[in-house]
């Protein structure tokens, strides 16, 4: 610190922990600074992997993504969620083509009929994309997916295919999983907790588009119904994709007449099966005036 600043009552009187991490690695070799046990402990990475630790990498985990969309100005997202299985139209053949058995056959069919799906995320996040709104300095609707394969790459796609920037929330897996590559490299998450990545799908969602998916996407779609139905959150646009698939999978109208929701509740979200449909919705629910 320079004398001139040393007498600046507004300079800060305490070094940056850049800084003093900086001063720790010159410090000369010792027995004792050789030790973990001497390691800052910002900078221990096994001690911040400890059990006792979990509450301070939830933090961290919570705080990281928060910062640096905050940093890019990222207002709000058009999330997408669905199946990591779902082939692309130019790939539903081959995967039909590989299958070995008859069981595999009939379900690679039945994944290949839903190809038409992956476009159609594919082109509602060129459309909300290509819209650029921004209102007060901040970015609205980019395209936020899990990061990963099919209709989350597609999504990640879309915003691509007109320049646009979008997120990916990616999640550590046992099995190799990699961000696809159609995520910003600055705008792309890797999370060890699904609870905190499912919080920051939503923390910034204004509209919510669910294609056809696994128990991945039922547990992100039910969170976000009961979410709204609880009012734990304010409504925002749902587009639920594919109405052949759910009322296949899951029967809404029977767990009305069941008595265990509300029949209002099933109008929490909105059936679509194409992305101008979609998009749409959406431009009428918030009054927009692009696209």
């Amino acid at each position: 610190m320079t004398e001139k600043e040393d007498k600046d009552l507004t300079e800060r009187r305490f070094y940056k922990a850049e800084q003093e991490a900086g001063f720790a690695e010159k410090q000369a070799d010792t027995i004792q600074t050789e030790h973990p046990a001497y390691r800052l402990a910002f900078r221990d990475t096994d001690f911040l992997l400890r059990d006792e630790l979990r509450p301070i990498r939830f933090q961290l985990e919570l705080l990281k993504p928060e910062m640096l969309l905050e940093e890019a100005n990222i207002g709000s997202t058009l999330v997408m969620y669905g199946s990591a299985r779902i082939p692309s139209p130019d790939r539903a053949d081959a995967l039909v083509a590989a299958a070995a058995t008859d069981y595999q056959h009939k379900v690679a069919e039945r994944l290949a009929a839903k190809a038409k799906y992956w476009e159609e995320a594919r082109t509602l996040a060129r459309l909300a994309s290509q819209c650029a709104i921004v209102e007060k300095g901040m970015r609205q609707f980019v395209v936020c997916s899990g990061g990963g394969p099919s209709i989350m790459e597609a999504a990640n796609r879309g915003a691509a295919d007109v320049g646009a920037e979008s997120l990916g929330l990616n999640i550590v897996l046992p099995h190799e999983q990699a961000p696809n590559p159609y995520v910003t490299p600055r705008l792309s998450f890797q999370f060890h907790y699904f609870a905190l990545r499912k919080m920051h799908f939503l923390l910034r969602a204004r509209a919510v588009a669910v294609f056809p998916g696994g128990f991945g996407t039922f547990d992100e779609f039910f969170e976000l119904l009961t979410l709204i139905q609880t009012g734990k959150m304010k409504p925002i646009p749902i587009l639920l994709y594919g109405r052949e698939f759910w009322e296949r999978v899951v029967n809404f109208e029977a767990l009305a007449e069941e008595g265990v929701i509300s029949p209002d509740d099933v109008n929490l979200f909105h059936w679509c099966e194409t992305a101008e449909e979609g998009w749409g919705h959406i431009k009428k629910y918030y009054d927009l005036d692009c696209g």
